[in-house]
């Protein structure tokens, strides 16, 4: 009996793990068939494997990673803005702590960068807007 070579096999450390990465992101931009997209499949389940066993989303918070990952492929907030479907202010806000990430924006970052969902959605602390007056809203629209 001979014995077989597997094309992938469990994740063992970080250089392997960045090597499927890159794969990974290769098979992505290539062309696809159901081949294709089985290969995708195993190499995200063993990617995921990886990331939940070593914990990789827990050190930052989801803006750091979303930093991040922006970093790594020199990305801009004018991208975010397309990815994402949504105004510059409203990524300007994200990425600067004053506004929350949507569950429509966490699936969409989530499917993007080929995470996990649960990698954007955790608890990060806002910063509170300093340009809002509230005042005495209510003497405003009274009529003199």
């Amino acid at each position: 009996m001979e014995a077989t070579t597997l094309k992938y096999t469990v994740i063992k450390d970080k250089s392997q793990y960045d090597q499927y990465c890159r794969q990974l992101e290769e098979l992505l931009e290539g062309e696809q068939n159901e081949a294709v997209q089985d290969e995708i499949d195993l190499l995200t389940l063993l990617i995921e494997k990886f990331d939940e066993a070593h914990n990789t989303f827990t050190e930052s918070d989801p803006i750091a990673l979303l930093r991040s990952f922006m970093a790594d492929r020199d990305l801009k907030s004018q991208h975010l803005v397309e990815i994402l479907g949504v105004s510059k202010g409203y990524v300007s806000d994200i990425l600067n702590y004053k506004k929350g990430l949507s569950k429509e924006v966490i699936r969409k970052l989530a499917d993007y960068f080929k995470v996990r969902q649960e990698a954007f959605n955790r608890h990060y602390k806002l910063i509170p807007s300093t340009d809002t007056y509230t005042g005495n809203l209510g003497v405003a629209n009274t009529a003199k």
